[in-house]
């Protein structure tokens, strides 16, 4: 376990799952598919009616295709589980408005502004922000890097940080901090 021990007896009361898988397809493009997963340990009582321990609450999936240059070219979203059967699904096919959006700085603000309160699904929508992070996972090393162009995970995180030293050990040209030297890409602003 990497917690440490929890300091009280507890009974465990929901369970989510999530799932993301990134494929390769044949065509030259990348499918990133996730899936949704709430169940709970107890017997639970929606407005709908309830559910029996272990029953899924929501089971819910989002696919996008993305091209080369992180463009979704394509999204469907299905719900196989969810508390208001007929109502909450009728949302599916609105996620197609992820289509033509770029998985960059912005993205997430894009999807707030699409999806955000009644107008999208809370869950699909979680969905889609955790595939965008999971492209680029799925993406990595599947192609050969431009030495001129500066890593996209640079400045990324905290440890890639361009002022930082595992930037300075791994990607010295793009180092930006105080014992830089001066040349291509790390130049100090």
């Amino acid at each position: 376990m990497s917690l440490s021990e929890p300091r009280a007896a507890r009974q465990p009361l929901h369970r989510r799952s999530i799932e993301i898988v990134g494929y390769r397809r044949d065509d030259g493009l990348f499918d990133i598919e996730g899936h949704l997963l709430d169940r709970k340990d107890v017997d639970f009582k929606l407005a709908s009616g309830p559910r029996v321990a272990g029953e899924p609450i929501h089971s819910m999936w989002l696919r996008i295709t993305v091209d080369g240059t992180l463009t979704i070219v394509d999204a469907e979203a299905s719900m196989q589980a969810m508390p208001f059967a007929g109502e909450c699904d009728k949302i599916e096919p609105d996620y197609r408005k992820l289509i033509g959006l770029s998985l960059r700085p912005g993205y997430t603000r894009k999807l707030k502004e699409i999806f955000g309160g009644t107008r999208g699904c809370t869950h699909i929508t979680e969905l889609a922000g955790a595939l965008a992070t999971a492209t680029y996972q799925t993406m990595a090393g599947q192609g050969r890097p431009d030495p001129e162009r500066k890593p996209f995970s640079l400045d990324g995180c905290h440890a890639q940080v361009t002022t930082g030293p595992v930037v300075a050990k791994y990607h010295p040209k793009w180092y930006r901090g105080a014992h830089a030297v001066p040349g291509p890409g790390n130049e100090q602003s």
